[in-house]
């Protein structure tokens, strides 16, 4: 799990706007531009160009399980 500051902090690099964590693929979701984002052992890989699409089952999916990754 990250650490609650870092994920404070964190933005998509694409957009500056904030991502949504997805716990169960270890993943920074930016719900905007459908992009997500791969967190490898437990450091978030926030490179557009290795960010992946999502698709709309997908999409649906990370926003019924994802939360805010900025806690307040």
């Amino acid at each position: 799990m990250l650490d609650a500051w870092l994920l404070s902090i964190l933005v998509c690099p694409a957009d500056r706007g904030p991502l949504v964590l997805v716990d169960d693929c270890k993943a920074l979701y930016n719900p905007r531009l459908r992009r997500a984002y791969r967190i490898e052992d437990g450091i978030p890989v926030l490179l557009i160009d290795e960010a992946r699409d999502v698709d709309d089952d997908e999409h649906a999916r990370f926003m019924a399980q994802g939360r805010p990754a900025d806690p307040q």
